[in-house]
């Protein structure tokens, strides 16, 4: 899971969907691959490959985001859905696909980029 940190919008600037998130994860579903306290960079892609990181809005609760690998993927572009599989299943308090099904790829974000947090 993660909480998501919007990029910072001035004061003359509207709000708007931006195509570049940060989030910083907060739970260990994603061990080894993410810790708690790493950061991310995403980029908003509707294109889901088997084996990527992606963020998106947990389908149970839409105020919380989460992270998961790729398994399988279905179709092309804004209508694609995806397998979302965590790399930790028997972490306490894992979701994914096995609880909600396949995810939409619309409005889903890519990991880019993942910052170590200190001390690991």
């Amino acid at each position: 899971m993660v909480l998501t940190y919007p990029l910072g919008v001035g004061p003359n600037h509207p709000q708007r969907r931006w195509p570049l998130r940060r989030f910083a994860v907060v739970e260990d579903s994603m061990r080894p691959a993410l810790r708690p306290g790493d950061g991310l960079l995403a980029l908003r892609a509707c294109d889901p490959r088997r084996g990527q990181l992606r963020v998106f809005r947990d389908p149970t609760l839409p105020s919380r985001w989460l992270v998961k690998r790729v398994g399988g993927v279905r179709g092309a572009g804004r209508g694609a859905t995806f397998e979302a599989r965590s790399d930790n299943p028997q972490a306490p308090g894992v979701v994914d696909s096995r609880q909600f099904g396949w995810v939409p790829a619309a409005g889903s974000y890519r990991v880019l980029w993942t910052v170590r947090a200190r001390g690991d």
